[in-house]
């Protein structure tokens, strides 16, 4: 099996490449899905939240209410980190667990693990390829103002408090550039997709020469 980090930036695509590694027979995972599971109500994640936060986090329903914890971590980098420090590993152990049983399931499948913060999370070691979607700051405003109706300033502020692609670029395997027409970018991804099963070609006609007598 072949797992493969997918992270990029906000408004850089990430979701529309994996769309198409999807298309071409991938199985995604996406992370933020699993962010979701770390508020389910009787979970690990739950009570470190509560304990970490207050019970008035808590909604009347029993969920947690996000709107409250967003105003207590929001603009402030410390209270931030400490729930990352909660639920980055705990989206890393629900991540391991469901890559492990596509493993059981189908050893010749390949899974993407779709992560805003693969590189800032250390989710990588999870992965075995670490692909960056990349585009320009002037792309990323142009869709952030389209799509969630942010202002050009708002959508600035979004982009600077996130990593740099320079430094995702450090741990890149592949890079795929979205600054151009959908087409375009659905033909970056086939092409990627094809070199990577010829990588995955030769890993296992090596493997068979070292399984032979």
């Amino acid at each position: 099996m072949t797992t493969i980090g997918l992270t990029g930036g906000i408004a850089s695509g990430k979701s529309a490449v994996a769309e198409h590694l999807k298309s071409l027979g991938a199985v995604v995972i996406d992370a933020d899905r699993l962010g979701h599971r770390v508020y389910e109500p009787g979970s690990p994640g739950f009570e470190k939240v509560v304990n970490a936060f207050g019970h008035d986090v808590v909604a009347p329903d029993g969920t947690i209410n996000r709107r409250v914890l967003g105003g207590k971590v929001f603009g402030d980098p410390a209270q931030m980190e400490r729930l990352t420090d909660i639920s980055w590993p705990e989206i890393e152990r629900m991540a391991g667990e469901e890559i492990a049983g596509y493993r059981d399931r189908d050893p010749e499948m390949v899974v993407v693990l779709e992560a805003a913060v693969l590189i800032e999370a250390e989710w990588t070691g999870l992965v075995d390829e670490v692909w960056v979607v990349t585009t320009t700051i002037g792309r990323a405003v142009e869709r952030l103002r389209k799509r969630n109706g942010m202002s050009e300033e708002a959508a600035r502020a979004r982009i600077d408090s996130q990593i740099s692609t320079r430094e995702r670029l450090e741990h890149a395997d592949v890079r795929i550039r979205n600054t151009d027409t959908p087409e375009q970018l659905e033909s970056r991804v086939l092409y990627h997709w094809r070199r990577l099963q010829g990588r995955r070609a030769k890993r296992r006609a090596a493997a068979a020469g070292q399984a032979a007598p």
